[in-house]
């Protein structure tokens, strides 16, 4: 499988990566990579970077715990991954999929224990522009999710909702008016 170029593959992407084995913020990969799926909605890649998102959101939810939320949306991403398209990114695609599908089926499981998911990098350069994004950003490469710290396990605690509820009640107003 031929993979991009380094230099074609999106910064968000790089980012993503080395939040994801540098401080183990889910929270923080999820919130990158969203917002380059957002901004991009004609990638051809799309499919994979929701599969991201969900990545990140389910081991921020396993990780705390939500084994019933986790389990369902890492089936969900399992189903949607599709290996080629991750072949190009720089992943072994069938890999990560086996991963996302063992993730949802021990998270099933009672008594499920949490653990990180590796992200099958196979793109040596892309591993290691993740790995220089990661020192820039002052962390370490490849330290484990209990290590990332109570403010980290519940970086949603600390965010500041005040424009999704902002948003959440103009919506309800337009609804309540008719308007959408």
């Amino acid at each position: 499988m031929e993979t991009l170029p380094v230099s074609q593959y999106p910064q968000a992407y790089v980012d993503y990566l080395a939040e994801y084995y540098g401080s183990r913020d889910y929270f923080e990969c999820h919130e990158i990579m969203e917002e380059y799926w957002k901004e991009h909605p004609d990638s051809p890649q799309l499919s994979s970077w929701l599969v991201f998102i969900r990545i990140a959101v389910c081991l921020y939810h396993a990780r705390r715990g939500n084994w019933k939320g986790a389990a369902k949306l890492m089936g969900k991403a399992a189903q949607e991954a599709d290996a080629e398209q991750f072949g190009k990114l720089g992943m072994d695609g069938a890999k990560l999929k086996e991963a996302l599908r063992s993730a949802a089926q021990a998270w099933s499981e009672p008594n499920a224990e949490y653990a990180d998911i590796e992200l099958p990098i196979v793109d040596a350069a892309l591993r290691q522009a993740a790995i220089d994004r990661c020192g820039e950003l002052g962390y370490s490469w490849g330290i484990r999710g209990e290590e990332a710290g109570e403010d980290v396990i519940h970086r949603h605690l600390t965010r500041d909702r005040t424009e999704v509820v902002r948003a959440r009640a103009e919506s309800a107003e337009r609804k309540a008016n008719g308007r959408g």
